[in-house]
């Protein structure tokens, strides 16, 4: 049950957000037992973001929230291939990308709780 949130300062089409959730969707997998199957994601584009005193180029803060933990060994992989991401299919440079983990025991879904 993952769930990420991309805020990013710069405009994102439907195209671009089908490619993100793709790569998103692959790249969650470096969580053992995460898989696109239960991801949801949400995008935020043309966010007013500042980073470091000023807007002086694209900017993204992207929020991971998993039910359960996340093995230490995978968050220099997946930040990795998060950064990339934005980079690649954005042109946010990778030192303007924020990425925070969040892990979650309470999660709810369907009527019930895990």
């Amino acid at each position: 049950m993952p769930f990420i949130n991309a805020r990013v300062s710069v405009p994102v089409t439907k195209e671009q957000e089908e490619v993100l959730k793709d790569k998103l969707g692959k790249a969650i997998s470096i969580i053992p037992g995460k898989s696109e199957q239960w991801l949801m994601i949400e995008f935020a584009d043309c966010c007013n973001l500042y980073f470091q005193g000023n807007q002086s180029g694209p900017t993204a803060f992207i929020e991971v929230k998993v039910f359960g933990s996340i093995p230490e060994s995978c968050l220099d992989e997946l930040t990795e291939a998060i950064c990339n991401i934005y980079e690649t299919e954005l042109h946010v440079k990778k030192d303007r990308i924020y990425v925070k983990y969040e892990e979650v025991g309470k999660w709810g879904w369907n009527g019930g709780n895990f």
